[in-house]
This record gives structure tokens, C-alpha cells and sequence, in this order.
């Protein structure tokens, strides 16, 4: 068990280096408030300490400890208490805790304790400026009785000059770094640092989560699984969230210090978590991570190249500067880190062809011209491949009852929310309903989740007509990592009803009705007689050729001919494309009730260079019935597939002990891979590290071993990442189990 802080002997210790030993400070003790040599504040904290002081030399005398008593010491007792605050895998040696529970400490005086005459005082205190009516201070006096809710401070055991005293911590206090003194009748005081954190295992604390496994998976969990791809082609990598690793507290800790809520409302879970979708982000208050998604991420690393959050927050917590670059999963599971660090649950959740809407329709809007042409300066609504955000599980108080559980928050910059990037806290529970006018930002999630896909037509007189609505094409296998597995979980009816389900339908229309086109569902969907789908095979990897199938209906009892236009280009996973690499005009005769497949080919020669991040591509297929003018439109999202890095543990892993790892790659390409870049990263494994490897010879193979020395015991992951401009979202993990030396 490891023994707690003794202040009296070593107040560096709990104070921090470089300062000045209490006992040699004689009658300027150190501030309580500001920890520094503040001698108004200290004169006033001290005016009752009588101490002798020689006149002409401004020596301190000697005190009579047998007539004034004095604390001599403080033990926190930080084994035990982090043992049983579930804090015990951080990697600090000071006190952890969480609100809502008590902690022991033992205080040692330099004579026998009188409960009776003998006032023992606690102050407790956080940030620049404590304040009793803001709860930033908190002064204590043993004895007191114990009220629900309340700080005291009471005796568990009377042990001639040593006392155990109990701090009961009320389960809505502020959380974050605290400065604790105590002192007797005498006034010297013995001082040290803590932190409070927020604490699921409380009933009474609004973070409170049922069920041990969940609290094992959502707050303790050092690593994860983020999902992305597209909804056919789902891939996946282990994240190193690394909550627990040395620095992490104190950069989730700055993130909060450097934004704009005041250390008083640290407590309050709501506004943490939506300070932290703005921090996380740097694109208006110079936070954690700068957004890329121009395919250029010189001067920093590329988003695809992260295999963990630690070697980010631990840069910004020691630069003071934004660190380059980050897209939609990066924040994502830099945001995880924080909110578990800080005690709040949290999961990454990847929502499959999600929406983007920016001009608040609650639908997804594409403009075309009397052609059927795209009107490209109107279409700023997007369809993402995949998106990625964060479900933080809280009770809503401020939110009609029943509107508790899982609220969705993302700190990807998209869209201001009263004038700052952030998004959220937002109940799942309101968004699957289509309560869209309950806060946060309800309204934008409906949209990414469960919007319409809209088709307006311009006419000749200038308005637009609706044309076509799709209802099936938003918000696809929202997943996350299952509870104590590495399994997928499909959670999307978290967030809606059943597709077409009278439920889902009224929510949809709930929610249109406070967008800006109330009136989209007034008049009855356009339903046809022709339809074109199409599907692309699973698995092609990238330098392959392949064949998209294009299936043709018609359900009507007359012939019918088509023409399709076909479209293919390269397209960022948010849903921006580049000019297309193909097209091409078709025409089909159509039988009565006659279903028809058309094959498309595509050499790897025609895309290869242009391929960008995700490697993803979209086709589209639009075209019109020549004998009654029923449009048709369908778009599909491909992503091509990259290949694994296999990485291999070499020998036994056991603390204290050296062991080697092998990471290795074949190279897909029939093109060399330049700059190459390997990165590393687990929590008790591994600090993050990079290692160049320089170049790879077309369809090459490259090997790399690297040495390790685990430091924590149990399950632990490697997480292994590998990035050049030809090749990047290559990833892979080794599973470790760590024994005790």
C-alpha cells in the first residue's frame, strides 16, 4: 500500500518543487490561497499567531511547543483513499478523489488531542480567487455534524498525538486541483494539494451510472475502438485513450482553465462537457487540436497517423499550443480522454452516412436545374461517409424528466453554437423523438442522424419544386465498442426509431416543423415507377480494379427507356468531391416489370492518383424516364480497403522487463511508399513514440522491431500506426497480458 503525503516532513512533496519548506518561513507562513510567499495575505491568515521575534536582527525565536499546539504532519493516506475513489491506475502521486465520497487522512500534533478544547480547522480551496460563496473555498472545523450534501469534517479515532479524521466531499462541489491546510489552536498550518474529480459510482452525483461493467468500460477503459468507413464497408482502430497516463489530468484540467467558465462551475457536468467540445477544438479559443481536412498537413501530422490521445494532450499541456491536425475521430477520442480522465463516461460513436446541415431544414437539401444538373453554388449540405462523435452519460435537471442517459456531444468544428464551435450536451432520448427545441444543439444531431434526403427542382419561373424525397439515407449503423468486448455495438436505435416506422415518421416531422422549411411535409411524397440502385463489391483493396453493379426496376406494365448519366470521383469522407475521374452516358430499355444488372468497370489506373484520405470514392447515378419524365438519383459511398500492419509480440511481457515487439506491412501499391512513418502508443506499454522508416519498394514488405518495457500489470494494448502520402489509415494492435515481476 503506498503511503500517503507527510506534509509536516516534506512539504515540497505535496506542494510542489522549488517552493520553500513550511518550517523555515518562522512567522510568514505560505499562503493558503496562492501557495506563494504573499506576505498581506499571510500577515492577515496569522494575525492570532503569537510567536517571539528578535527586534534588531529579525531572527525567529524558538516556540514552546508545550504551549501552543501545532499540526506536525498530514498523512492522505493516498493508497488507500485512490483504492477506494477508483482512481488508483493514475499515475500521480498525489491524492485522487471523487466527490460524493469520503477520504481518510491522519493528523499528527505535537501534543495529546482534546476534542473538547482543542479546535482542529480545515480549509480546502481552488483557483486564482477562492471565494466561500462560490464554493471555491471551503473551511472546515472538526466536530461538525455531518449534514447530506455537505462538506465536515469529523474524528474516526483518537490516538494520543495522531488523529484519523474523515472529510465527507458533497457530490456537486467543483471539481479539479484543491490546496488543503489544517491547523490547531496554535495556527500553523500543514498543507497539501488534491484533486477532485466527478464520480459515476454516486448516486447523488447527475454522472451517476448503474452497473460495474459499464463504469469499468466507460470511465476506466484506457483504449478503445473508433469505427469509420461506410456503411457497407465498416473498418476499425484501437485508440490508446490513455486517461491515466502522467500529464493527462493536468491537461484536461488547462483545457477547462483556458476557456471561459469560471472554476466555480467546474461542477456542473453540462457545462464541462460542452466546454470541452469547444476546447478540444482550436477553431476560436486556441485549443487542443487544429481541423485538416485539406489532404495537405504539412507542418504537422497527418489525422490518419494518431494512434492515441496522450502524445496530443501532453504537447499542448507543454507547448501551450494547438496541435496540428486532427478530423472528426481524432477529436473524437481526444474528447473520451478528457471526460473519463475528469470522471465522466464516455464512448465514441461513428454515425454512417451522416448528414451535415447547414442551413438548419432539419433535411438534407440538393438543388438541381431544369437538366438535372447540380446547382453546386447551392448545394452546401453534405452526406458524410462516417462521422464520429461522443455519447457522455449524465442525468439533464435542467431538461423535462425522462431526458437523463446518454447525451450526444461532438467537438468537430462544424457549425457555431451560440456563436462557439461546439456541439452538445444533447439527450439521445430528445433526439429520437424529434424534440429538436430542447438544448443542445438537438436540432443539428436530428439532422446528421435521421434527416430526409430532399431533391429540389428549379422551374422556369425561377422557385423550386420538390422532386424527390429518400428517406432511407441518413444515419446508418451508429456504432460503438461493446462492454467488455472489442465487438461492434449498433446502438442507432439509440438515437432513432425504426426506418419507416410510424414513429420515426413523426419524429422526422415533428422536428421539420421547427427547421426553417416548416412546410416540406405538406404535400405527399413523389413515388416512382423506375429505380436504379447501385452496389460495389466488399473488400477491393486500393491498386485493385473492380466492377460496381447499377440494377435496374421497372414496375410499371408499359416499356419504359432510361437514360442514366454515370458519375465517379474521389471524395473526402465529409462528402466533398473532387472533379470526377469518370463519366458516362446510358441508355436501357426497359420491359414491362423487368428487372435489369449493369456491370461498371473501373481500372485502378483511372483513380489511384487522385485517391485522398479514407480512400473513399462516390458514384451517382441520375437520369430521367423519357415517356414520363420520373427522375432518377441515387448516390453510393466506396471505400477501398487498406491493409493491416500485423504487429507481433516477441517474448513475455513482465513489469520492469525489456521485450520486443515486430511491426510489419506489405505494401498494396504497384507505386513505391516514401516517407514512411511508423508510430507507437499504450498505456502501462509505451509512451508514444515515431519512428521514421524512409521508403518502400512497390508490393514490398518492411519490418520493424521495437523494444519495450511495460510498467503496469493486467490486459494492455500496442497501438501501431503507419502514414505516408501514398498510403495512410494503416493501423494494428498487439494484445499484451502483463504479469507482475
Amino acid at each position: 500500500m503506498t503511503r500517503g503525503t507527510e506534509v509536516g516532513r516534506r512539504p515540497e512533496a505535496a506542494i510542489g518543487p522549488g517552493t520553500k519548506p513550511a518550517a523555515r518561513l518562522g512567522p510568514w507562513q505560505r499562503c493558503l490561497r496562492c501557495l506563494s510567499d504573499c506576505s498581506p495575505c499571510l500577515r492577515k491568515s496569522n494575525e492570532n499567531y503569537d510567536m517571539g521575534r528578535d527586534r534588531q536582527d529579525g531572527a525567529t525565536t524558538a516556540v514552546d511547543e508545550g504551549a501552543v499546539q501545532q499540526v506536525t504532519s498530514l498523512d492522505l493516506q493516498a493508497g488507500l483513499n485512490k483504492e477506494r475513489h477508483h482512481t488508483q491506475d493514475f499515475d500521480y502521486e498525489e491524492l485522487i478523489i471523487r466527490r460524493g465520497f469520503p477520504f481518510q487522512m491522519g493528523v499528527t500534533l505535537n501534543s495529546p488531542f482534546d476534542p473538547n478544547s482543542d479546535p482542529l480547522q480545515m480549509e480546502l480551496s481552488t483557483g486564482n480567487n477562492p471565494q466561500l460563496a462560490k464554493r471555491t473555498l471551503v473551511v472546515l472545523t472538526l466536530g461538525s455534524k455531518p449534514e447530506p450534501g455537505e462538506w465536515a469534517l469529523t474524528a474516526i479515532n483518537n490516538g494520543n498525538h495522531t488523529l484519523a479524521v474523515t472529510v465527507h466531499v458533497p457530490a456537486d462541489c467543483p471539481i479539479g486541483r484543491y490546496r488543503l491546510s489544517v491547523s490547531a489552536r496554535g495556527g500553523q498550518k500543514q498543507e497539501a494539494a488534491l484533486y477532485i474529480l466527478f464520480n459515476p459510482w454516486c448516486p447523488a452525483d447527475v454522472v451517476y451510472m448503474e452497473g460495474e461493467k459499464e463504469k469499468a468500460e466507460y470511465v476506466l477503459n484506457e483504449s478503445g475502438r473508433i469505427y469509420y468507413g461506410t456503411e457497407a464497408q465498416i473498418g476499425v482502430r484501437t485508440w490508446n485513450f490513455g486517461q491515466f497516463s502522467r500529464g493527462i489530468l493536468e491537461a484536461s484540467l488547462k483545457i477547462l482553465q483556458k476557456s471561459q467558465i469560471p472554476v466555480a462551475g467546474w461542477g456542473n457536468a453540462i457545462s464541462v462537457v460542452r466546454t470541452v467540445s469547444a476546447m478540444v477544438n482550436s477553431q476560436d479559443d486556441a485549443g487542443v487540436l487544429v481541423g485538416n481536412w485539406s489532404g495537405d498537413y504539412s507542418g504537422g501530422t497527418s489525422p490518419t497517423s494518431w494512434v492515441g490521445s496522450v502524445e496530443i494532450l501532453l504537447q499542448y499541456l507543454h507547448t501551450g499550443r494547438s496541435v496540428c491536425y486532427g478530423q472528426c475521430w481524432v477529436f473524437s477520442g481526444v474528447t473520451t480522454t478528457v471526460l473519463r480522465c475528469l470522471g465522466i463516461p464516455a464512448r465514441p460513436v461513428t454515425n454512417f452516412s451522416s448528414a451535415h446541415d447547414t442551413d438548419v431544414s432539419l433535411t438534407t437539401d440538393v438543388f438541381l436545374d431544369e437538366d438535372l444538373k447540380p446547382l453546386e453554388e447551392m448545394n452546401y449540405d453534405s452526406i458524410w461517409n462516417f462521422h464520429v462523435w461522443n455519447d457522455c452519460w449524465m442525468s439533464r435537471p435542467d431538461l423535462p424528466a425522462g431526458h437523463g442517459g446518454w447525451q450526444a456531444v461532438d467537438a468537430t468544428p462544424q457549425e457555431t453554437s451560440s456563436g462557439i464551435y461546439c456541439c452538445g450536451p444533447a439527450s439521445l432520448e430528445a433526439i429520437r423523438n424529434g424534440l429538436v427545441y430542447l438544448t443542445y444543439d438537438a436540432p443539428f444531431i436530428f439532422a446528421e442522424v435521421n434527416s430526409d434526403k430532399v431533391y429540389w427542382q428549379r422551374q422556369t419561373n425561377g422557385q423550386f419544386q420538390k422532386l424527390l424525397v429518400q428517406q432511407k439515407v441518413v444515419g446508418h449503423n451508429i456504432s460503438t465498442k461493446a462492454v467488455g468486448s472489442d465487438e461492434r455495438e449498433d446502438i442507432t436505435l439509440l438515437y432513432k426509431y425504426q426506418e419507416g416506422s410510424d414513429e420515426e415518421r413523426i419524429a422526422v416531422e415533428t422536428a421539420c416543423r421547427h427547421g426553417s422549411r416548416p412546410n416540406t411535409y405538406e404535400y405527399g411524397r413523389v413515388q416512382g415507377e423506375v429505380g436504379a440502385e447501385v452496389s460495389a463489391p466488399d473488400g477491393v483493396e486500393m491498386g485493385q480494379d473492380f466492377a460496381l453493379t447499377v440494377k435496374l426496376r421497372n414496375s410499371s406494365d408499359e416499356a419504359r427507356t432510361l437514360v442514366l448519366f454515370v458519375q465517379a470521383a474521389v471524395m473526402f469522407y465529409t462528402g466533398v468531391c473532387r472533379t470526377p475521374f469518370h463519366r458516362n452516358r446510358r441508355e436501357f430499355l426497359l420491359e414491362p416489370n423487368q428487372e435489369m444488372e449493369v456491370k461498371l468497370d473501373f481500372r485502378q489506373d483511372e483513380y489511384l492518383e487522385q485517391l485522398v484520405d479514407q480512400a473513399a470514392m462516390m458514384f451517382t447515378v441520375t437520369g430521367r424516364v423519357r415517356e414520363t419524365g420520373e427522375p432518377i438519383v441515387h448516390q453510393l459511398n466506396f471505400r477501398l480497403r487498406t491493409p493491416d500492419l500485423v504487429v507481433t509480440p516477441l517474448g513475455e511481457a513482465v513489469v520492469g522487463k525489456a521485450m520486443k515487439v515486430e511491426v510489419r506491412l506489405k505494401n498494396p501499391l504497384p507505386i513505391p511508399l516514401s516517407g514512411v512513418l511508423l508510430r507507437f502508443e499504450g498505456a502501462g506499454l509505451q509512451g508514444p513514440k515515431a519512428y521514421k522508416v524512409g521508403s518502400v519498394p512497390r508490393q514490398g514488405t518492411v519490418t520493424v522491431t521495437e523494444t519495450l518495457l511495460p510498467c503496469r500489470p493486467g490486459h494492455r494494448k500496442l497501438v501501431c500506426s503507419l502514414d505516408s502520402p501514398q498510403l495512410t489509415q494503416v493501423h494494428g494492435v498487439a494484445e499484451l497480458e502483463v504479469r507482475e515481476a
